[in-house]
C-alpha cells in the first residue's frame, strides 16, 4: 500500500536560490513561466518568472526556443554566473529547455512591459493576467509583507490568532451600510467588523487578532473606498490607556518597514517606495487638529464632528511640514461620531478615548477603548435609542466580567495603496468589489 510521509522532494532548485549566488557554475533545472523573450540575433534572451522574481537565461542556441512564447510553462537547464546587468545579477547560460504547457492564444495585455498603462476599468476586466505583471506582483508581495509582519508583531506580543463570523444577526457599527441576506428564512447581515466576538475573544484570550474581509454597503464610488476590503484587527485586555493600543500600531509599522527593506527591496524597488520613518508617530486631538490645518490652509471647519477628505489630506500635508512625519494619529474623536461600544472620555463626555491613524492624509486605522462594565454599555445603548435586549449575547461578556480593554481595525488595501503611492485603492486589491465589479 502507498503512504505520503509529508516529505517532498524538488526536482528542481528555486530561483532565490538561483539569484542568491549559491548555485553558481552549477548545472541546476528551474522552472517557471516564460516572461519575456527577446531575439538577439544568434542568441536569445528569456526572463523566467518565479514566485520570488525573475530570472535571466540566455541560449547560444536558438533552435531550443523554436516552439515557446511568452508564458509557457518551462524547466529550464543551465549553469549560472554573474552578471551585473542581469536582473539580481545572476544568468544562467541555458543548455536545454523543456515545454510543460503553453497558452491557447495571444496574451490580451503585453505584460511583459514595465508599465501597461490601462485604464483601470480594463486592468480590473483582465486582472487574472494582468496581476503576472512585475509591477503588479510587486504590490501584493508588499501587501504580503504587511500581513506577515502584522502577524509576527502580535505573535511576539502574546497575541492569539482568531477567525470570527462573517454571516452575523446584527450589524457592529450600526447605520445603513450593511448588506442584507436571507439565512434560512432569517434576517442575516455579512459582518461590517469583528468588534464584538474579537471583544468576546478577549475573555478568553486576553490579547486577539484576526486577518480577514469585512463588508460595507456603502454605495459611492470614490478612490478611497471598496464594499469588501482586509481588515487587520486586534483586540487586548487589561490597558490602562488607549495610548498602548497606538504603541501596539506603531510597533507593527516600525517591523513592517524593517522587514521590507530586508526582504522586499526588489519589490521596493520596482514601485519607487519610500519606506516612511516610523520611529516615532505624532498625536493630535481631533479638535487642535482641525483648528491647525483650517488656519495654516484657509480651509474652514465645516463638519465639528468628524474630518472630512479635504481636511485629512490638510492635517497629513500639516504634520509633514510641521514635524516632518507621514504618519499622524488624531485622537478624542467627538462621541456623536463613534460608535456606541466606544468609552467616552471621563475628562470630557463629548469626545471619546479613540483615535484614527492617518498616513500621507489619510485614515487607514481606526481604534480606542471600548466600555467595559455593563451597566456604562447599557446606558449609552439607551442614550442612544438603542435595544439592549437585541444585543443579548454580546452584553453577556460585560455582565460576565470584562478588562479594560481596546482595540483597532486598519485597512490593509488603503494601507499598501498609501504605501506604494496608488491613486486608486483598487489597484491594491486583487479582485475589488463596488457598486459595479462582481467579477473577475
Amino acid at each position: 500500500m502507498k503512504t505520503i510521509d509529508g516529505i517532498l522532494t524538488r526536482r528542481t532548485v528555486t530561483l532565490k536560490a538561483v539569484v542568491s549566488g549559491t548555485w553558481e557554475g552549477r548545472t541546476v533545472t528551474v522552472e517557471g513561466m516564460i516572461h519575456a523573450l527577446r531575439d538577439m540575433g544568434g542568441m536569445v534572451f528569456l526572463t523566467l518568472r518565479g514566485p520570488e522574481g525573475v530570472l535571466q537565461c540566455v541560449f547560444d542556441r536558438p533552435a531550443l526556443l523554436e516552439d515557446v512564447t511568452e508564458e509557457c510553462a518551462v524547466a529550464v537547464t543551465g549553469v549560472p554566473h554573474r552578471e551585473p546587468r542581469a536582473p539580481g545579477g545572476v544568468e544562467l547560460a541555458g543548455l536545454e529547455l523543456e515545454l510543460l504547457s503553453r497558452p491557447a492564444g495571444p496574451l490580451p495585455v503585453p505584460i511583459s512591459k514595465r508599465r501597461l498603462n490601462l485604464n483601470l476599468d480594463t486592468e480590473l476586466s483582465l486582472r487574472p493576467v494582468v496581476l503576472r505583471a512585475l509591477r503588479e506582483r510587486s504590490i501584493f508581495r508588499i501587501q504580503a509583507g504587511l500581513c506577515r509582519a502584522f502577524r509576527d508583531t502580535l505573535h511576539s506580543l502574546d497575541f492569539t490568532e482568531v477567525h470570527t463570523p462573517k454571516i452575523v444577526h446584527a450589524g457592529a457599527e450600526g447605520g445603513s451600510n450593511i448588506f442584507r441576506l436571507d439565512y434560512f428564512g432569517r434576517k442575516a447581515f455579512l459582518a461590517q467588523s469583528p468588534q464584538f466576538y474579537k471583544q468576546m475573544m478577549v475573555g478568553a484570550y486576553e490579547r486577539v487578532f484576526e486577518v480577514a474581509p469585512v463588508f460595507r454597503a456603502e454605495k459611492h464610488s470614490t478612490a478611497r473606498h471598496l464594499n469588501e476590503y482586509t481588515s487587520m484587527d486586534l483586540e487586548m485586555g487589561f490597558i490602562r490607556s488607549f495610548e498602548e493600543i497606538m504603541a501596539v500600531e506603531t510597533r507593527f509599522l516600525q517591523n513592517a518597514m524593517d522587514l521590507l527593506r530586508e526582504e522586499y527591496a526588489a519589490d521596493v524597488e520596482r514601485l519607487g517606495i519610500e519606506l516612511p520613518d516610523v520611529s516615532s508617530i505624532p498625536c493630535l486631538r481631533f479638535d487642535e487638529a482641525k483648528t491647525l490645518a483650517a488656519e495654516k490652509y484657509g480651509r474652514p471647519i465645516r463638519d465639528p464632528y468628524d474630518l472630512e477628505p479635504e481636511e485629512e489630506l490638510n492635517i497629513g500635508r500639516y504634520v509633514k511640514e510641521e514635524l516632518g512625519s507621514v504618519f499622524v494619529f488624531v485622537t478624542h474623536y467627538p462621541s456623536k461620531k463613534r460608535p456606541f461600544y466606544a468609552m467616552d472620555d471621563p475628562a470630557d463626555p463629548r469626545f471619546t478615548l479613540s483615535f484614527d491613524l492617518l498616513f500621507r492624509g489619510m485614515e487607514v486605522t481606526t481604534g480606542g477603548q471600548r466600555i467595559h462594565e455593563y451597566q456604562a454599555q447599557v446606558e449609552k445603548m439607551l442614550a442612544r435609542g438603542m435595544h439592549p435586549e437585541e444585543f443579548e449575547s454580546y452584553l453577556m461578556i460585560h455582565k460576565s466580567g470584562m478588562p479594560p480593554h481596546g482595540g483597532l481595525g486598519i485597512g490593509l488595501e488603503r494601507l499598501t495603496a498609501r504605501l506604494c503611492g496608488l491613486d486608486n485603492v483598487r489597484h491594491a486589491c486583487l479582485f475589488p468589489r463596488d457598486l459595479s465589479r462582481l467579477e473577475p
